[in-house]
């Protein structure tokens, strides 16, 4: 069983910038395919990044150039460095695991508004 936990999630301005953090339990981390996703009101679940076990990353389109997926194995810590934010990006974040059975697990989510 692997417990995430997000932190970071604020109020900013546009333009402004955030880093989420998401902590996981369990000793399995550094074999675990990693990913953020975002859910606005009114939205589906959208998929933002992930970071496999190698340290590769993908982007989605909407965020690509502006957030930097990271982790740090040894603190079992998963990072989304989230720069010029626009009022579209509010939401609310989740990370999500995936581990070498397949298993997903999600976290509860940190709300970040972009807002004037």
């Amino acid at each position: 069983q692997v417990h995430l936990v997000e932190s970071g999630g604020g109020l900013v301005q546009p333009g402004g910038s955030l880093r989420l953090s998401c902590a996981a339990s369990g000793s399995a981390f550094s074999r675990a395919l990693m990913r953020w996703y975002r859910e606005a009101p009114g939205k589906q679940r959208e998929f933002l990044a992930l970071i496999s076990t190698g340290g590769s990353t993908n982007y989605a389109d909407s965020v690509k150039g502006r957030f930097t997926i990271s982790k740090d194995n040894a603190k079992n810590m998963l990072y989304l460095q989230m720069n010029s934010l626009k009022p579209e990006d509010t939401a609310l974040y989740y990370c999500n695991s995936v581990d070498e059975y397949g298993r997903r697990y999600w976290g509860q989510g940190t709300q970040v508004t972009v807002s004037s």
